[in-house]
C-alpha cells in the first residue's frame, strides 16, 4: 500500500465528501482513490486539483447522479480550493480502454458532471503504480495493468491531437491571445511548455513525472535554445517571477516554436510494438 502525508486540506474535503455519500448514497462507495499530482509529490493547495477514482457498487441510476451532481454543489459552496476532478466507475472498469458493459461512465470536472465512453491510461498507470487508497481494497493490488505500448500510443495520440490542435488555435487567435493579461499568458504558457513535456517524458521513460519534474528533465535532455522557455514555464508553475524575456509576444512565440519542435520531435522517438 502507498503512504504518503496528505495536505490538510486534502483530508478536509474528502471527509466531507465521503460523509455525504454515506448520507445521501448509502452503500453505493465501496472504494476512493487518488492519483495525478498527489500521487507524484507535486501537490499545490491554490493550484492543484484532488484527483480521484470512485469505485460504486453499481452503475449510478440517472436519479443517484442527480444525488452526486447535489453532493458536489455542497462541497463546491463549502470548499473554494482545492477542486475536485475524477470519474465514478465499477471494479470491473479498471485497466480497460472502455467500461465493460459499453455504457458512458460519469465524471466530474470543471465543476460539473459529464459523461465519456473511454478511459485514460495514464490514470490507470498512476492507481496501478503509485495509487492511494483512501476508502476500500489496495488498489496497487488489484488485478489489472496498463502496458508500455498502450501508454505510449495514448501519449503519442494525445500530442498529435489535444496539444497539436492547441497550439493551431492559438497561432490562429495570435493577436487575442497578444492581448490577455500577462497572468493569462502565463497560464498557458505554463499549460503547453509542461504538458508536453510531461508527454515527452512518458514517451522516453516509459513512465509518468509532475509538471515541474518534466521541466527539469526537459532542461536535461533537450538542446540549450529551449532553455529559456522551458525555464520561464517552471519559474510560473513555482510562482517565482524572474523572466529573461523582455516582452509578451517574445514569449508566446517562443512558445509556439517549442511547441511545434517538441511534437516533432516526439514523434521521431522509436516506440515499443
Amino acid at each position: 500500500m502507498i503512504i504518503i502525508a496528505l495536505h490538510s486540506s486534502i483530508y478536509e474535503v474528502l471527509n466531507e465528501y465521503i460523509s455525504l455519500w454515506t448520507e445521501r448514497l448509502p452503500n453505493q462507495l465501496e472504494g476512493l482513490y487518488l492519483h495525478g499530482s498527489i500521487v507524484l509529490d507535486a501537490y499545490t493547495y491554490d493550484s492543484s486539483d484532488i484527483d480521484f477514482v470512485v469505485i460504486t457498487k453499481n452503475r449510478l441510476t440517472e436519479k443517484e447522479i442527480q444525488i452526486l451532481t447535489d453532493i458536489h454543489k455542497v462541497i463546491a459552496c463549502k470548499f473554494v480550493k482545492p477542486d475536485l476532478d475524477g470519474l465514478f466507475i465499477v471494479w470491473e472498469d479498471l485497466g480497460e480502454s472502455r467500461p465493460a458493459d459499453n455504457v458512458s461512465f460519469p465524471y466530474y470536472n470543471g465543476g460539473k458532471i459529464g459523461f465519456n465512453t473511454h478511459f485514460n491510461p495514464v490514470t490507470w498507470w498512476l492507481l496501478k503504480k503509485k495509487g492511494i487508497s483512501l476508502l476500500g481494497p489496495d488498489i496497487t493490488e488489484r488485478p489489472f495493468n496498463v502496458s508500455s505500448r498502450l501508454l505510449t500510443s495514448y501519449v503519442l495520440e494525445n500530442m498529435n491531437s489535444y496539444w497539436a490542435g492547441r497550439v493551431i488555435k492559438i497561432e490562429n487567435s495570435i493577436e487575442q491571445i497578444k492581448n490577455l493579461p500577462t497572468s493569462g499568458i502565463d497560464e498557458e504558457l505554463e499549460w503547453i511548455v509542461l504538458g508536453l513535456l510531461r508527454q515527452y517524458y512518458t514517451l522516453k521513460e516509459l513512465s509518468i513525472i509532475s509538471k515541474v519534474g518534466a521541466g527539469e528533465y526537459g532542461l536535461l535532455n533537450l538542446p540549450r535554445e529551449w532553455h529559456n522557455i522551458i525555464n520561464e514555464a517552471v519559474n510560473i508553475r513555482r510562482k517565482i517571477k524572474d523572466t529573461v524575456f523582455n516582452s509578451d509576444e517574445k514569449r508566446i512565440n517562443e512558445t509556439l516554436q517549442f511547441s511545434k519542435y517538441l511534437i516533432q520531435h516526439c514523434n521521431n522517438i522509436p516506440q515499443e510494438h
